[in-house]
Order: C-alpha cells, then sequence, then structure tokens
C-alpha cells in the first residue's frame, strides 16, 4: 500500500489548517499511476481539483464533513453530525472503513469541541490510521482516543509510533488494544514512548507480544518519565519478556498502574515482580490475575509485599492458589507497618479458620485492608451467621439520638463533598466503636455505598436509603394491616358457612325409619352416599291405581338397589284419594333432599319423581317411555298449599305410627 506522502517535516510551519485537508484531498485523488495520467490529460479536470480545494478551505463542520463524505463515497453519518459540537463523540462499531475514517478525519482538521474520540471496531485499517494521525498533527484539542480492533497492524503501528516519537498532539490516553500487534511492532512503541512526554495512558491488550515484545517494553519502562497507566493484559508475555518487565518495573518512576493479568509470568515473573516491589514506592495498581502463579511465586511477591510502602491494590484471582499462599500474602502486610494495602483479590482460593483469625488481626492494625477470598473450607454445612443490617444499624443509632447523616460522618468527609475514599471509610468504621459494626458488616455496607467499584463511597444515598426504609417500613405495616384483614373475612366466611351447615344439620337431626324398612339404595353410578334418612328427608310415596289387587300383583317398583317395594308404596293409599288423584294414572311423590338419588322405576308407563328441598326450590325429573329425561326447577314460592301440607301430614303420621305401617305392609303382602 501507497504510504501518504504529505506528512510535513517536524520543522516545517503549517499556516492554517486548511493545508491538511488539501493533503488528504491531494492523496485520495492520487491513489494510482494512471489516475494521474489521466489528470494530467485534462486541463478541466486540474481546475475543478483547484475549485474543490478552495472550497474545502472556507467550509467547516456539517457542511465540510458533507462535501467530505461526497468527494470519498461513503454514507454520511448522522450520529456524527448532531453531535460534532459536543465533546465525547463515540462512533464505536459504526462500519466506517478506511474511506469513512479519512471523511471524518478531515472533518476534525477544524474542530475544536471534540476531546474524546471513540472509533472502535470499525475496520479502518492502516490507512484510516494514517489520516487520523495526519489530522492529529493539526488538532490540538482531541486529548483521548481509541481506535481500538481495527486491524491496523505492523504499518498503522510505525504511523502512531512517529506522531509518538514528534511529540506533536495532545494525546493524552490512547487505545490500540487488539489490534493484531505482533513482537517487531513493540520495538516501535519502545523507541518511540522513550521520548514521549505527552501520552499518560497506553492499552496495548488483546495483542500478540511474548518474549521478544517484552524486552522492548521493558526498556523503555525503565527509560519511559510519563506513562502513568499501561495495560499489557491478554499477551503472551512470559520467560525472558516477564523477567524484563519486572527489571524495568524496578527503576521507573511514574507508572501508578499495570495490568499484566492473563499472561504467563509464572513464578519467574513473580520473583521479577516481587524484586521490583522493594524498589519501587510509585506503583499504586498491580494486576497479575491469571499468571500461573502458585504458592512458591506467591511467597516471593509476599518478600516484596513486607518492603513495599505505596502499593494499594494487588490482584491474584484465577492463580493455582491454596490457602498457604494467601496466608503468605497477608502474613507480609502484618510484617509491614508502613504498608497501604486496601485491596488483595484472591478470590478464587478457598480459606479456613486460620486464615480469618489472621485476617481478624492484620485488620486491627490495617482497618483500611479488604482481601476478597472465595468460600470458607468447613463451613458449608454450617447456618451462616445471621448479622443485622448495618443500614439498619446506622439508622437506628441516628433515631435514638436525633442525629443527621452529617453529623455521623462529619469526621470522615472533611471537605464536605458526601464523598469518601472507600480505604478512608473502611478505615473509619473499623475504629469508630459508636456502632458496633464488624468486618463482614463494613464490608457489606461498602459494596452498597459503592456498587460501581468506583472507589468513592457516595453516602449520600443513605439519605435515599433512610427515605426508602421509611417507605418500605410503611409499605409493610399497610401489607401487615391487608393481610389481616383478608385472614379476618376468611375466618368470618369459613364460619358462617360452618354455622348455616350445623343449624341445617341440628334442625333436621330426628330420624325416622318404618319398621321392616330398608335403607335405600343408590345407584353404583351416583357418587353421593347417605348413612341415614333425616326427619326431613322422609320418603313418602303415594300410589293410586285401579285396585289393591291390581297393586298386589304388580312388581316391586323399586328394588333394593333402586328403592322402595309395594309394601312401603302402599302405605299412601288412603291420601291419594283426598289428593284427589286420578285412578288411571300411576303417580309417585318422592320427597327428599336434593342430592339424593333415585333409580328408574321398571315399568313403560311415564312417572313423575318431584324431590322437594327444604330450603331452596324443587326439582323434576320426567321420564317417557323412550328413555328421554327432562329436568325443569320449579321454585319453593310456586308449590301448593295443598303439597305442604300433605309432606307434612304424611311426615306426622309417619312418626305417630309406625307400627301401623308395619301392620298394613303386612295386610298389603
Amino acid at each position: 500500500m501507497k504510504q501518504i506522502s504529505f506528512i510535513p517535516d517536524q520543522n516545517e510551519e503549517m499556516s492554517e489548517g486548511s493545508l491538511s485537508v488539501e493533503s488528504l484531498l491531494l492523496a485520495d485523488q492520487s491513489n494510482s499511476p494512471a489516475e494521474e495520467k489521466m489528470r494530467a490529460d485534462s486541463s478541466d479536470t486540474d481546475l475543478e481539483i483547484e475549485d474543490t480545494e478552495r472550497s474545502f478551505a472556507t467550509m467547516k463542520g456539517a457542511e465540510l464533513y458533507l462535501e467530505a463524505c461526497k468527494l470519498v463515497g461513503v454514507v454520511p453519518v448522522s450520529y456524527f453530525l448532531r453531535n460534532m459540537e459536543e465533546p465525547y463523540m463515540n462512533l464505536n462499531h459504526h462500519g466506517l472503513g478506511p474511506q469513512g475514517a479519512k471523511a471524518i478525519a478531515i472533518a476534525l482538521v477544524s474542530n475544536t469541541t471534540i476531546t474524546h474520540l471513540e472509533l472502535e471496531d470499525n475496520w479502518i485499517l492502516a490507512e484510516g490510521v494514517m489520516c487520523l494521525v495526519q489530522m492529529l498533527r493539526e488538532n490540538c484539542y482531541i486529548q483521548e482516543l481509541n481506535i481500538s480492533n481495527n486491524h491496523i497492524g505492523t504499518e498503522g503501528a510505525e504511523a502512531i509510533s512517529r506522531m509518538f516519537l514528534d511529540n506533536i498532539s495532545s494525546l493524552r490516553a490512547v487505545q490500540l488494544s487488539g489490534n493484531n500487534f505482533r513482537e517487531e511492532t513493540a520495538q516501535y512503541f519502545a523507541e518511540a514512548l522513550v521520548g514521549n512526554y505527552r501520552v499518560k495512558e497506553l492499552d496495548l491488550s488483546h495483542n500478540e507480544f511474548s518474549e521478544k515484545g517484552g524486552e522492548h517494553l521493558g526498556q523503555m519502562l525503565a527509560n519511559n518519565e510519563a506513562l502513568e497507566f499501561l495495560n499489557l493484559s491478554w499477551n503472551h508475555l512470559r520467560m525472558k519478556g516477564a523477567v524484563a518487565l519486572g527489571a524495568g518495573l524496578r527503576v521507573n518512576g511514574t507508572l501508578k498502574i499495570l495490568d499484566l493479568s492473563w499472561n504467563g509470568f509464572g513464578n519467574e515473573g513473580a520473583l521479577a515482580l516481587g524484586e521490583a516491589l522493594k524498589l519501587n514506592n510509585i506503583l499504586v495498581q498491580l494486576d497479575i490475575s491469571s499468571n500461573h502463579i502458585n504458592n512458591e511465586g506467591a511467597g516471593k511477591l509476599a518478600k516484596g509485599l513486607e518492603v513495599n510502602g505505596n502499593l494499594k491494590i494487588l490482584k491474584l484471582s484465577h492463580n493455582p492458589l491454596t490457602v498457604e499462599g494467601a496466608i503468605a500474602l497477608v502474613t507480609s502486610i502484618r510484617k509491614n507497618p508502613k504498608s497501604k494495602m486496601e485491596e488483595i483479590n484472591i478470590s478464587n482460593v478457598l480459606v479456613n479458620g486460620s486464615f480469618l483469625k489472621l485476617l481478624d488481626v492484620v485488620c486491627q492494625v490495617h482497618p483500611e485492608l479488604d482481601v476478597i477470598y472465595g468460600e470458607v473450607r468447613g463451613f458449608i454445612s454450617k447456618k451462616p451467621e445471621q448479622r443485622p443490617d448495618p443500614m439498619t444499624l446506622i439508622q437506628n443509632y441516628l433515631d435514638e439520638r436525633k442525629l443527621r447523616l452529617w453529623d455521623f460522618f462529619r469526621n470522615m468527609d472533611k471537605n464536605g463533598s458526601m464523598k469518601i475514599p472507600v480505604a478512608e471509610f473502611r478505615k473509619a468504621m473499623m475504629q469508630q466503636s459508636r456502632i458496633p459494626l464488624d468486618r463482614a458488616q463494613i464490608g457489606e455496607l461498602v459494596h452498597k455505598l459503592d456498587r460501581h467499584r468506583t472507589g468513592m463511597v457516595d453516602y449520600r444515598s443513605l439519605v435515599d436509603t433512610q427515605k426508602q426504609m421509611v417507605q418500605d417500613q410503611r409499605w409493610q405495616l399497610k401489607r401487615e394491616e391487608s393481610r389481616q384483614k383478608k385472614e379476618k373475612h376468611k375466618s368470618e366466611r369459613v364460619l358462617q358457612t360452618f354455622k348455616s351447615a350445623v343449624e341445617m344439620v341440628t334442625s333436621r337431626s330426628s330420624l325416622v325409619m318404618c319398621s321392616g324398612q330398608k335403607p335405600l339404595a343408590l345407584p353404583k353410578s351416583d357418587p353421593a352416599h347417605f348413612s341415614t334418612t333425616s326427619l326431613s328427608s322422609w320418603c313418602q310415596p303415594a300410589i293410586t291405581g285401579e285396585s289393591t289387587s291390581s297393586q298386589n300383583s304388580a312388581e316391586p317398583a323399586f328394588n333394593e338397589q333402586k328403592g322402595p317395594s309395594n309394601h312401603q308404596l302402599s302405605q299412601s293409599e288412603p291420601h291419594s284419594a283426598s289428593r284427589g288423584m286420578s285412578t288411571s294414572d300411576l303417580e309417585v311423590k318422592f320427597y327428599s333432599q336434593p342430592n339424593l338419588s333415585i333409580s328408574e322405576a321398571q315399568t313403560h308407563s311415564q312417572y313423575s319423581i318431584s324431590i322437594a328441598t327444604s330450603d331452596l326450590e324443587t326439582y323434576s325429573k320426567t321420564q317417557s317411555s323412550d328413555n328421554a329425561t327432562s329436568y325443569r326447577v320449579m321454585p319453593r314460592e310456586t308449590r301448593s298449599s295443598a303439597h305442604e301440607s300433605h309432606y307434612l301430614a304424611r311426615n306426622c303420621h309417619a312418626v305417630s305410627s309406625p307400627q301401623k305401617h308395619g301392620h298394613s305392609a303386612k295386610s298389603s303382602k
């Protein structure tokens, strides 16, 4: 690929920013020798180019960007047009490509508002990076640039390194993660950053630096005097490269945060880092998670922690450590009275009771220390100890003494911003004696007040928590009252139903049985079952026929499984005449409870069975000779007075003369 040849010399002075735009346009117009020859043969084309350059020199902002997109042949990004006047521009994952990045670069040459530019994952390649580098030589307002995951490669790394070496841009933070940088590119960055004094933060993670790359970057650390943050995670740094980085860190005097996670340092690298920590008193945070460091490496690292007086955060998670390595790390803090350690992350290590006792002792001397460990061995089957909510304890303390939150946190918050560093907050809460809180409760409180792990406790959230607690209490009271009301209504309904059932049963508890009468047998298909028949359910059949002899000779209307026999039905003959019933019809009147089932009579004559309830209504069932059955409901109000009087008379008759009924039954036989 042809490199851009319009990069000015370091000593060359440019009169105005429009020259960079013209250079970009000329570079775009000179992509191939054939096109250059065609433009040389056409004077009209040359005039058009000159007119375009003049027009670009007077354009700015959105107009300039639209014209640049038209020239390079890309679709304008509407988000960029809408937010050109904002300081933060996020164009991640927009699929710009090299030409789209070129149009963006042309528009940003004269932009004075954007200070943070995000261009991650846009496949801008080395060509697009070269256009951005040329723009950054002219734009002195952009301070943070993210061009991660853009497949820049070695050629793009060389262009960026030349920009670093020249110290002409205003960039202070650059993210170059995931750009396929290999071993040779590490040399470019090392040489450029040795003399660079502008870049403070550099992200080179997710690349392919190995031993040689580690050696070059180690030399850079030993000589660089500007970097404060360096991310080399997710590379292949190991062996000699790891040792070289440790040696460079030993003499570095500016780096505060170093991320070396997900490499292969091993115990050799841990030894080099331990030696570096003995002399380096600038580094504040070190991340060596997942680096194949075992208990031996942790012991070598602990030797440096016994001397170091500035490191605050050490991350060692996802290493093959056991409780012995964890004890070695905590013991090193105990031996160092000057230690400022605030956090040790060994989140995958299973600890035991001895470790917890040691940690409690160390926290008495270093109350700001927080060790993040895994589960506790031997306590899995035990029920965890129930501790009161720390926020509730603080709120109760304030309520009892009628204090405000400001009164409680006044000694911690010196400037009154209602924000306290986590370490200072933890230390103050451990040292105060007004509210009894142990280490676990303080950790829970810190977690609630610093959910996003910003390192600052914003206790204004306690005000919101206080209001929320009051609201929760009121809501709980209302909920409890509502539950009690529902339970009361439910109990009243159940009690009323029970009383009604008891009244119905006790008012009809008298049982009447005729001598020799068998209880009615229910059909097998009927789910209802009765063991006795109450007075109100007494069956009083009435049969009228042409003669008594015909009744005696007739088959029983109901067998034992389906109903009463003929000698039971003959008892109602005198009353059938008083009712004025026709002698030509066979009619059976049966009074019982609604759920009592009666079998069909073994006769082809039409008959009617009426079941009269004592309280509600009458159900009537009619069956004809063709087995067609129909039902109808008769309200109680429609019953005739004769019907009711007959019902009562038959019941009284049955109660007063049971022997007579038995005699009649015998005579009918």
